[in-house]
């Protein structure tokens, strides 16, 4: 089962921190025209944090979630005031540990690991299951 190394505490109110956002697209496929035209400015709490008082921030580990592009050390942004649905990825605390996996509500329900190597958890009726809150975002860095 995936836990965490760090904890890395709750959102909280932090001040804004405006940096140029770009009206224009960036081209995944074949390269197109720069332009220099700021649209706004942007800040990144305003675009991955909804709910302060309800988000927290914790770190991944292990490999079970890197189809869902969850790498080890990636921090993801939490939100506890969020309703679990099936197919979110939650943080869950299962028999005492913590695990990031995809839910899926049915009969049983499942935590899903999105890595084809690993195995999915049959959640039995009586499970000691806790979802702690849905992961809104993932924040990993490209350069190593």
């Amino acid at each position: 089962m995936t836990t965490f190394a760090t904890f890395l505490g709750p959102a909280g109110e932090f001040p804004l921190k405006s940096l140029p956002f770009y009206l224009e697209r960036v081209s995944a496929g074949f390269p197109s025209p720069a332009q220099d035209y700021v649209d706004r400015a942007l800040d990144l709490n305003e675009l991955c944090i909804q709910r302060p008082a309800a988000t927290f921030f914790v770190r991944a580990q292990g490999e079970s979630m890197i189809e869902a592009g969850i790498f080890p050390d990636d921090v993801l942004v939490v939100d506890r005031s969020l309703t679990a649905r099936s197919g979110d990825v939650v943080i869950a605390q299962f028999y005492g540990e913590l695990t990031v996996k995809q839910l899926q509500l049915g009969n049983p329900p499942q935590l899903l690991p999105c890595n084809h190597r690993m195995q999915p958890i049959q959640v039995p009726p009586d499970a000691d299951l806790e979802i702690l809150g849905v992961v809104t975002h993932v924040i990993h860095s490209l350069r190593k």
